[in-house]
């Protein structure tokens, strides 16, 4: 009987490694499949031939389980060889780890984006006079801090808030960073406006409402002007990697990405900071990632924590909106920082323990 057994137990381990063999054989076929539907700008998924084989295969089964198990066992297969083909995809990306393993560097003029040195982008939300720019642009310098920020085109959700002055605030924005040696970005949203942004413009951003405008996209990815592209509000790590890629594949591989929350269950915060994106972004791309601690949590109180913890998991910067009076902001007042609190702020981040090159 024991002998049987033993028998019996060395056949099914010969099955296992047949069935092994089969599943690696299929997934092998599944990638050719998939490159010859790349290669033909076809979509990898076709819930249709799915359906077909399994009904093929439900018609040819004889065997002792269930039709509703092996359909469920051959769903799994199926599952994994899809996520075979996406793997594959995301290996050819312009922006993937896979195809340049070295970090991109941005380069500014002077100022390098993702060079194992922390960056600060810092200004107001948005642009509101030359006074108040001038005023948070003259506290940024003094903090060492090489990039102004300010939103001249601003999307918002309701179309009776304040849009920005445009042209007018690109301007001014220009004005103060010239003035005070600084680096400046801002918000383009239109891709006419493009070409203008170019003009006034070190950075140009592509916010998290636009990160699927694929005009835009397009035309970013055709100047010669860095880009700064953030995470939409739902968007997956996927749908932001080929948002980048976008810009990348028009010739344009100065771009920063930049993780500003996204939109959850939780009300505690404006969006819930999706930390863990950082570390994931720098394994799958070789592009520079920031973090905008203050879209992502909406408080100014959480702004400090945030940002730590974001230099802490390896971000190559932080992006946070500061403002001489916040009480009186145009938009979002009741994130910002004014200048005292900002000057604390950027304090505690340069005390040398909160990167995560010295944990």
């Amino acid at each position: 009987m024991s002998n049987h057994l033993d028998q019996l137990r060395e056949e099914l381990d010969q099955v296992n490694i047949k069935i092994l063999e089969l599943i690696n054989e299929r997934g092998r076929l599944v990638k050719e499949i998939g490159d010859i539907k790349t290669s033909q700008g076809m979509k990898a998924y076709d819930p249709v031939r799915e359906r077909e084989m399994l009904n093929h295969i439900v018609e040819q089964h004889e065997g002792p389980f269930e039709y509703s198990t092996i359909e469920h066992l051959f769903k799994e297969i199926f599952k994994a060889a899809k996520e075979l083909q996406e793997d594959d995809y995301q290996k050819t990306l312009l922006v993937s780890r896979e195809k340049k393993p070295t970090d991109t560097v941005v380069n500014v003029g002077d100022v390098s984006v993702g060079n194992g040195q922390s960056q600060f982008v810092m200004g107001p939300c948005s642009v509101e006079s030359q006074a108040q720019v001038d005023t948070v642009a003259k506290s940024v310098k003094e903090q060492g801090v090489n990039i102004l920020r300010g939103g001249a085109f601003k999307p918002r959700t309701s179309p009776y808030d304040f849009q920005g002055l445009g042209e007018e605030g690109l301007k001014i924005l220009r004005n103060s960073g010239d003035r005070y040696g600084l680096k400046v970005v801002s918000e383009i949203t239109n891709p006419k406006d493009i070409e203008v942004g170019s003009q006034y413009l070190d950075i140009i951003q592509i916010g998290a409402r636009n990160m699927q405008n694929f005009d835009l996209l397009k035309e970013a990815g055709k100047v010669n002007k860095p880009i700064l592209l953030k995470r939409g509000l739902a968007a997956t790590i996927n749908e932001f990697m080929n948002a980048a890629e976008y810009i990348v594949s028009q010739g344009n591989s100065d771009l920063i990405l930049c993780e500003r929350g996204i939109r959850t269950y939780e009300t505690a915060t404006r969006n819930t900071l999706d930390i863990t994106a950082v570390p994931v972004l720098k394994q799958e791309t070789h592009l520079p990632v920031m973090v905008d601690v203050t879209h992502s949590t909406g408080r100014r109180d959480l702004l400090l924590p945030a940002a730590k913890a974001a230099l802490a998991v390896g971000a190559d910067g932080v992006m946070a909106e500061v403002h001489p009076d916040p009480a009186v902001a145009l938009s979002d007042s009741q994130q910002q920082m004014d200048i005292p609190t900002f000057e604390y702020f950027m304090e505690q981040l340069k005390q040398p323990n909160v990167t995560a090159h010295n944990i």
